[in-house]
């Protein structure tokens, strides 16, 4: 939000992310029509194991026993999936009524979402 316009506005680097999501969903599914009824979204992101950790940590970090407690905040994590795949996989995020989000450690930073009718 923009304090002085007040006027809501998106990042660029988030655009861009927005927009890489979008193009691997309609790569993967060109014919796809948008779910109309109730969904539910399951997110899990996956980060990296910093460099400077130790074997006996990295363990208990791949065994979910640590969790990633660093940013972006699981809010965040939500709303740029929702964002992105708005329009394309649902109208509206309107019809979001279960939502799942985990943060974890992997040694494959990725994103899983999956979404279905519920």
């Amino acid at each position: 939000m923009n304090t002085y316009t007040g006027r809501a506005y998106t990042p660029g680097k988030t655009k861009l992310y927005e927009y890489a999501m979008r193009q691997w969903f309609i790569r993967d599914y060109p014919y796809f029509k948008p779910f109309e009824g109730r969904i539910a979204v399951t997110i899990i992101a996956y980060f990296s194991i910093p460099k400077s950790t130790s074997k006996k940590k990295e363990a208990e970090m791949l065994s979910e026993n640590i969790s990633p407690t660093k940013k972006p905040d699981i809010d965040n994590i939500t709303k740029i999936v929702l964002d992105a795949m708005n329009t394309f996989v649902f109208k509206d995020d309107t019809q979001v009524i279960k939502l799942q989000v985990e943060k974890k450690y992997s040694n494959t930073p990725r994103i899983y979402v999956k979404i279905e009718e519920y």
